[in-house]
């Protein structure tokens, strides 16, 4: 039976279980390190035993940093009708490779 865990990072909530891997917002730990994360909520897969935090669990969750690394190229473009007015800029997110250990 496998346990899932809601987290917080970067002011987003992300699900997750045990040895699963997530992307989330670039975090200043360095790789290989570990750290621990907000959690939100632990469940069953059966929805059993539910551990609700108001707003936080005390215990938190374990994860390695695997990687650092940039995403994909987000086009941001500006326009106006009838003025000729067009701009285009774009960016790529630093992201942090995250495997979850303990729950």
């Amino acid at each position: 039976m496998a346990t899932f865990a809601v987290i917080k990072t970067g002011g987003k909530q992300y699900l997750v279980k045990e040895g699963s891997e997530v992307i989330v917002d670039r975090l200043g730990d360095k790789e290989k390190s570990k750290i621990e994360l907000e959690t939100l909520m632990t469940f069953d897969e059966e929805g059993k035993t539910v551990d609700l935090g108001m707003p936080d669990l005390a215990k938190k969750v374990q994860a390695e940093v695997i990687s650092h690394s940039k995403g994909d190229k987000i086009r941001v473009a500006r326009f106006k009708a009838k003025v000729r007015y067009r701009k285009v800029r774009g960016f790529r997110p630093f992201l942090t490779t995250l495997r979850i250990i303990k729950i």
